[in-house]
């Protein structure tokens, strides 16, 4: 039987679209000056890596305090107030003269990006559990139209010649005052009123978990580890390889990120209809084979044409990895609300901080080409770990 959603969860579904699409329009609108902002600032392959991969570490600390927040100020207040601070560092990235404010600039943008990340996952988790089936997939595929449009947007500024700076700030102008005028289609109740008690007994802060939920929380955080540095390394190397590699404009270097968006949006529209009809673990057995196959051709035979595809085929296959991942986490029986979300998102954002100077340091070791090959080795693992996708019993109860 089909439930039929209410009006304010309805209402409450395109607030969360929209706010997973400014999250994914603005961040993505300054990856394509990559190229222009490494060289400005004269920075090696690895210091490039450190530098981006400093922005992981301000996730790590926020994402500490999210489910906190959450709980005290609720997931849409989070949400908006973060994204709106989140929007407006590309004016810090955009403006940087020296290497450490860029490094300052990616710091705070992730901090915030933490925040606003769990707390929407975890509004829109509350609007699926209001429709009665799997909607999660639709939303992050909203976050990869918006990062399509940023790349196009920011491939198209740097083709025009539009001064970065002037970029970031038109940015913030409109994406902010979008994000404030979302706060009116949210759900309006506190988070706990839609949200139905488990089952199992909820651990409380004073116990420790079982080992099984522990271990499936490790799995299920390497899991979005994996996929999370996989979509990284588009953003952060994608346009820096296009460039070197190959002689191309600087709006086409910018289609290898918007190669692994566009067919992880694609992904991720079709994976709600794929996770309901065949369930999220063979959903990413077919999704991970296809990325290792894809970029392992890539490396092998380079290629502008090969690396689009390749890029293309690795946003495939990490499509319904981390809406899934965070879906068996928020499922795991014993957990405070929000407690196994913001677990296992907090882990998924180790891969953004690791793949950065990872691949930096192997491009200076070898080169940039060579070093893609951490692309199809994460693949294999997501396939390796993709048992952890497979709820977990309840726990006994206690007389």
């Amino acid at each position: 039987m089909t439930v039929v959603a209410p009006p304010d969860a309805r209402r409450a579904r395109w607030g969360v679209i929209v706010l997973f699409w400014l999250n994914g329009v603005a961040w993505a609108s300054i990856l394509p000056r990559y190229p222009e902002i490494k060289q400005a600032l004269a920075l090696s392959d690895t210091f490039w890596g450190v530098s981006v991969a400093i922005g992981p570490i301000g996730g790590l600390v926020a994402g500490l305090f999210t489910a906190r927040l959450m709980r005290r100020f609720n997931s849409s207040v989070v949400a908006v107030t973060s994204l709106v601070f989140y929007i407006a560092m590309l004016n810090v990235i955009g403006n940087a003269p020296v290497a450490a404010v860029f490094a300052v600039g990616v710091f705070l943008m992730a901090a915030f990006d933490a925040l606003t990340d769990i707390s929407m996952n975890a509004h829109g988790l509350r609007v699926q559990k209001l429709y009665g089936r799997s909607i999660l997939n639709s939303f992050h595929g909203w976050w990869s139209i918006g990062a399509v449009c940023g790349g196009f947007l920011g491939s198209a500024a740097a083709q025009a010649q539009v001064p970065i700076w002037l970029q970031c700030l038109v940015a913030t102008v409109v994406f902010g005052s979008m994000a404030v005028a979302t706060k009116t289609l949210l759900l309006r109740t506190p988070d706990q009123h839609d949200l139905q008690v488990s089952d199992a007994p909820v651990t409380s802060p004073a116990r420790r978990f079982p080992r099984t939920v522990l271990l499936r929380l490790l799995a299920l955080g390497l899991l979005g580890a994996s996929a999370g540095l996989i979509e990284d390394t588009g953003a952060t190397w994608g346009a820096v390889y296009m460039d070197r590699a190959f002689a191309v404009t600087p709006f086409l270097a910018g289609m290898a990120f918007v190669a692994l968006q566009g067919s992880q949006m694609v992904g991720r529209f079709t994976g709600d209809a794929i996770v309901n009809r065949i369930g999220g673990r063979p959903a990413l057995l077919q999704g991970g084979a296809i990325a290792a196959a894809g970029m392992l051709a890539a490396v092998l035979f380079p290629s502008t044409l090969t690396t689009l595809v390749g890029f293309a085929c690795a946003g495939w296959g990490i499509a319904t990895a981390i809406p899934s991942a965070m879906h068996a986490a928020d499922e795991l029986p014993g957990m405070q609300s929000g407690s196994g979300l913001t677990i296992v998102t907090w882990m998924m954002r180790l891969g953004f901080f690791a793949g950065p100077p990872l691949i930096g340091m192997l491009a200076d070791a070898a080169t940039l080409r060579w070093a893609l090959l951490v692309v199809p080795a994460c693949a294999m693992a997501m396939l390796l770990l993709s048992p952890a996708l497979k709820p977990l019993p309840a726990p006994p109860r206690t007389a």
